[in-house]
């Protein structure tokens, strides 16, 4: 049983704000040594205490050892070690593009941090979504608090007891609660706020932060489809699927939630998803330790009744059982719109199966419903991936696998539209909680540049500033095609070079010559020049 959390009071919350922002006013944390301190230590803050992590992950969530680590804690200190060593080059003051016009006032944009910012995360990976944007917040040189999960009390409650421990009470501080705590939060103003969760709450926070004109990201979730190209590897494709809809008993939010498969590969692809469950599974789903649970009463019911009312047929799995919250790794076909599972954000392990004739059809369904935070495509076909890619919008979007690229160095994850907006991991963790300030010197004697700026205005100096405008290209002409009759004019000019390259070199020199072979090339390529 995990330990019953204590809430902090509201005078509390009053005292952890204001003391943070002495501290940010400070400047404290500015220097960049004293941040990769701070990062070094929530390294450490981990590596100490894993076991200790791990058995709080299994109270909560009755998470195995091995997803424990691979899900959560390696990749959590592993990006402590990438802002580590990036920190410096991150913060590093940039020089803005190079411009004639404006080179001698030494334009740069600083990175500065955007002050006291909030992190509100979720129960369902408590410790890369609590500890992973206070990464990038330290890196950025913010003071932070966190808001952990009230649902997953023995990861929030080891959190709370060992920060102090390791990181500089008076730059990071966790608050314990639920609504009313989350309430009294944001009635303050803050730099930045992240809010990790559902996207009916992420309304609440939204409405609350714009009340004080915070800044905010959103990483909200939805219904991440898997469209499947039925020449695909059904074999590898079903069993990166399984393994994203079982891991973590399917509470993730870029886990794939529904499948949209050709028609006639339907029985085909629940064969091969039913084997990948069976290879994972070998001794049955209800008595393998390697399953999580759902976290609490109210999500197991919410996604009984789902599975209870669906109107497609259970073609494997099924098996549900109260008292332990567990919910085995159901695969449901011939799954319509409209079905019960097809009504919102499954976040378990349930998996409908929609039939449908062709990837047009696929890609028109996804079009009709809320922008997903993750998109899937399995095929081997470019153009098919490309198709499914350039006619939808999502997140993500991914091409044979799963939930792999939010672990990926290099790219960000974050929504679009009712999915979430922002974007963060690692460096665009680090860019989310940082301000790029304009900044710039202007020399005494620019004036004699652009003194006509100043009163009074004059022709002279209307025209003396004219003459710094910019000059842009000749104007296009529209044809039935539009862009076709631009590219055979940009290609004409190289042809007429050529052209009169060669009529050079064969010695027609004169001018009526060259004149006569210019006019026959604008009349056979149609086109002014």
């Amino acid at each position: 049983m995990a330990p019953e959390l204590k809430f902090t009071t509201f005078e509390e919350i009053d005292e952890i704000y204001s003391t943070l922002n002495k501290t940010f006013r400070s400047g404290k944390t500015k220097p960049i040594a004293f941040r990769k301190v701070q990062i070094l230590q929530l390294a450490y803050l981990l590596q100490d205490n894993l076991e200790r992590f791990k058995e709080a992950l299994a109270i909560d969530l009755g998470r195995p050892p091995l997803e424990a680590s691979f899900l959560e804690l390696d990749s959590t200190i592993s990006d402590c070690k990438v802002a580590y060593d990036r920190v410096d080059k991150w913060a590093r003051t940039e020089k803005a593009p190079f411009n004639i016009k404006f080179a001698a006032f030494r334009p740069v944009i600083r990175k500065e941090p955007k002050g006291v910012v909030l992190s509100i995360s979720p129960f369902n990976y408590p410790i890369w979504l609590s500890l992973g944007p206070i990464i990038g917040a330290i890196a950025a040189g913010n003071c932070v608090v966190l808001k952990p999960s009230e649902l997953c009390p023995a990861i929030s409650g080891l959190i709370a007891e060992l920060i102090p421990k390791y990181l500089d009470n008076d730059v990071i501080r966790v608050v314990l609660g639920a609504v009313p705590e989350t309430s009294k939060l944001m009635e303050y103003p803050w730099g930045h706020v992240l809010y990790t969760g559902s996207g009916r709450v992420g309304k609440i926070i939204g409405v609350a932060a714009a009340k004080t004109l915070s800044p905010i990201s959103l990483e909200l979730g939805g219904k991440s489809p898997v469209v499947i190209d039925a020449r695909c590897d059904f074999k590898i494709a079903a069993r990166r699927i399984m393994w994203g809809k079982c891991a973590n008993a399917g509470q993730t939010c870029v886990a794939p939630d529904y499948v949209l498969v050709p028609r006639s590969s339907e029985d085909a692809f629940v064969k091969a998803l039913k084997d990948a469950h069976d290879e994972f599974y070998p001794s049955g789903a209800t008595t393998t330790p390697d399953l999580s649970r759902i976290i609490n009463l109210e999500h197991f019911h919410r996604l009984k009744n789902l599975l209870d009312n669906t109107s497609g047929t259970i073609a494997f799995g099924g098996q549900t059982d109260e008292s332990r919250k567990f919910i085995a790794p159901t695969v449901v076909k011939g799954v319509k719109d409209g079905d019960s599972l097809m009504s919102d954000e499954l976040f378990g392990p349930i998996l409908p199966i929609m039939p449908v004739d062709d990837v047009n059809e696929a890609i028109a369904y996804i079009n009709a419903h809320d922008h997903p935070l993750a998109l899937y495509c399995f095929s081997s076909d470019a153009a098919f991936k490309n198709k499914v890619f350039d006619n939808t919008q999502s997140g993500s979007a991914v091409a044979n696998d799963v939930m792999v690229h939010c672990a990926t160095d290099g790219l960000p994850f974050g929504g679009i539209g009712p999915s979430g907006s922002g974007y963060h991991t690692r460096g665009f963790t680090f860019d989310m909680f940082t301000h790029l300030r304009a900044s710039l010197d202007s020399p005494g004697w620019i004036d004699n540049i652009l003194g006509a700026r100043f009163p009074p205005y004059t022709s002279g100096k209307i025209a003396s500033l004219k003459r710094l405008g910019v000059k842009l290209p000749p104007r296009p002409s529209m044809s039935a095609n539009g862009h076709g009759l631009i590219e055979r004019r940009r290609n004409s000019k190289w042809l007429l070079l050529v052209v009169s390259l060669a009529v050079a070199s064969i010695g027609y020199t004169r001018a009526a010559d060259v004149g006569e072979w210019a006019r026959w090339l604008k009349g056979l390529i149609q086109i002014k020049v």
